[in-house]
């Protein structure tokens, strides 16, 4: 029997977890509840639409990362239209329109290398960071390809790009994934793959606005596949305790089967880094430091790159959700604990199903992990996304075992139907890399594609240019 926690007794629990405190109990407030599954009940938290602004038609036949960046009263997008040209914009909140600038269309044969004309590669993303004098930096365009960089030529506005064809001008002709970063005092970071998959390191620059240059934020890489791998790496993240995380996967080769190990470490500078037991690490990090290693998930073992999520703990310890094959060979979910320095693993779904991945290029994700976060009321909740299971969201007690579910709205994305009539178009959504200056306001870019072709040319016909939109959501709780 299950215990269903509605919309009605939401304030018993409320008294419960109130009367917990006091008593000096920690942890989830489950545990007072019952000892039989929980069902909570959440669907009334829904979402709103209370603003479309339609900015300009994209291409549709393949997908490829937009990205959209909100600064107080100020928004700025980077996105590839229908002619495939890349295109920076601009409003202020206030306003109901983009002013759009189309940079110069620059093929690869023709500049050396860059460009802002996108081919078939739906790795080649778009990105923008903001400096703390409010100049605005665009990065994109590349897969083992030479820097694509752009800067702002006054700060606070993107009409006028520059740009730049050398950072420091080293280990920059073979670059993938692109991303800015602010660290905690609010310098800008940018940080990239040099090389290719399963040959490449992290490479990560800092900028200096007194004197408009870029230099190496350390004499090393960040991790080093030696010539035998690449990490695939989250961005550093800073999380309550106050320093920054990072985890990653090892890949072989550019199958995508190759993943294995995932790994992890932390530091309070960026530049001093350690394991999970608080040792410090001889950088670059590499696979021979056995100590970073949280899952010894062997190649093929049913782990994909970025497919992890990292919570802390009450302790300050690390805590990861990720799937991996179980003993028959199904696709599961699982936790990683931090306990006396080992690690602790819970499996925590029991899917009858296989997600059989393998080759190179983009490939279509059949298993998506979403939030996973700590609740207000002492547990943890894990959201996904499965072919074959559609969307949930795990509960789970402090121990991260599996005590019951959440029962959500419907994802907002859900909502959004594909409007074009060509067969085989995608919803495509696109979050804000800033924040709103309202509370309970979000932004989020719409538009419609077909899905990945593993980076191929399709041939003709394909799908007119769909609409890029801008939504302004509210949230209801």
């Amino acid at each position: 029997m299950k215990r269903i926690i509605s919309k009605g007794v939401k304030i018993v629990v409320a008294l419960i977890s109130l009367i917990a405190f006091f008593m000096g109990a920690t942890g989830c407030f489950a545990q007072y509840v019952s000892d039989s599954p929980v069902v909570i009940d959440e669907t009334d938290r829904t979402e709103t639409i209370v603003q479309k602004i339609e900015i300009d038609k994209v291409w549709a036949g393949h997908p490829v990362g937009f990205c959209l960046l909100t600064k107080e009263n100020r928004q700025y997008i980077a996105y590839y239209n229908a002619n495939r040209n890349m295109v920076v914009g601009q409003r202020n909140l206030n306003e109901d329109n983009f002013e759009l600038y189309l940079l110069p269309p620059t093929k690869r044969e023709e500049a050396g290398g860059t460009s802002t004309v996108l081919d078939w590669d739906s790795h080649n993303f778009v990105t923008l960071g903001i400096d703390k004098e409010g100049f605005i930096h665009l990065s994109g365009n590349v897969h083992v390809n030479p820097l694509t960089y752009f800067r702002s030529e006054k700060p606070n506005d993107i009409s006028q790009m520059k740009q730049i064809f050398e950072m420091v001008g080293t280990e920059e002709k073979r670059t993938t994934y692109p991303h800015f970063m602010l660290t905690k005092e609010g310098e800008l970071l940018y940080h990239y793959r040099d090389g290719g998959s399963g040959n490449g390191n992290e490479i990560y620059n800092i900028y200096d606005t007194k004197t408009k240059s870029w230099k190496r934020l350390l004499d090393t890489p960040l991790t080093d596949g030696q010539g035998l791998m690449n990490a695939y790496q989250t961005q550093p993240t800073v999380m309550k305790d106050g320093w920054y995380h990072i985890y990653w996967v090892w890949r072989d080769t550019p199958d995508c089967s190759t993943n294995h190990d995932l790994s992890y470490m932390k530091s309070p500078d960026l530049k001093n880094w350690y394991n999970a037991s608080g040792e410090q690490i001889q950088m670059p990090a590499t696979i021979d430091d056995q100590s970073l290693i949280v899952d010894p998930i062997p190649v093929k073992g049913g782990i994909i790159n970025l497919s992890a999520r990292l919570v802390l703990d009450d302790d300050n310890q690390p805590v990861f959700a990720y799937h991996k094959y179980d003993p028959e060979g199904n696709v599961q979910l699982y936790t990683a604990q931090l306990k006396n320095d080992e690690w602790i693993y819970k499996q925590i779904t029991d899917w009858d199903y296989r997600w059989e991945f393998s080759g190179n290029g983009s490939i279509n994700t059949e298993v998506r992990l979403k939030d996973f976060r700590k609740r207000d009321d002492g547990c943890y909740e894990l959201g996904y996304w499965h072919i074959k299971y559609g969307n949930g969201t795990i509960l789970l007690n402090d121990k991260f075992e599996r005590i019951g579910k959440v029962l959500k709205p419907e994802p907002f994305g859900n909502r959004l139907q594909a409007k074009g009539d060509f067969p085989g178009l995608l919803v495509q959504t696109g979050g804000d890399l800033g924040e709103s200056p309202e509370e309970d306001i979000r932004y989020m870019l719409k538009w419609e594609t077909l899905n990945p072709n593993r980076d191929r040319p399709r041939p003709n016909p394909w799908p007119e240019p769909s609409r890029l939109v801008l939504y302004k959501i509210k949230a209801t709780h």
